[in-house]
């Protein structure tokens, strides 16, 4: 049994996965009405893998004879000053993730769950992935600057993007 305190937590964890899906879906918005498909697309991908990153905690609790509590998603900005802008905001986001994940490592730790703590190890791996990932498109964006055929050309290698 999930110790309630690590429960609670788990909840809160499973909202903000299905906050980032629904961030992640609302940039895709933004650049599809930029007529940037290959950002949108990204976008989409990632959407699609923070809802598989909520199902994984919402299914361990389940596992562990716990109970999922959904709670509300809050609305995520649709408006955006630049690609640029939206970008840095989805590598802020997952900053502030691997913030929420590392505090649920240490309630594990201190209620000495270890079931949680093996399973926050494939958490943190990701973390490290998906900060480095969308760190290299924000410093990209940041090399393209103002031109307008160097961010086709990205929106294009965006578009390459597979589901996993």
């Amino acid at each position: 049994m999930v110790p309630q305190v690590v429960q609670d937590a788990l909840n809160e964890q499973i909202q903000r996965e299905f906050y980032a899906a629904y961030l992640y879906l609302s940039m895709s918005a933004y650049f599809e009405s930029l007529n940037l498909p290959g950002f949108a697309r990204w976008l989409r991908v990632q959407s699609q893998e923070e809802v598989e990153h909520a199902m994984r905690i919402f299914n361990f609790v389940n596992e562990r004879g716990g109970r999922v509590v959904l709670k509300a998603i809050p609305q995520p900005p649709a408006e955006f000053e630049s690609p640029l802008a939206a970008m840095q905001a989805a590598l802020d986001h997952e900053r502030r993730v691997t913030g929420y994940i590392n505090e649920l490592y240490e309630l594990a730790l201190q209620e000495k769950d270890y079931p949680t703590q093996v399973m926050l190890h494939w958490f943190i791996e990701e973390q490290v992935e998906e900060e480095q990932i969308t760190g290299q498109v924000v410093e990209r964006l940041k090399v393209i600057g103002d031109d307008p055929a160097a961010l086709l050309v990205m929106d294009n290698v965006m578009a390459q993007r597979e589901e996993e």
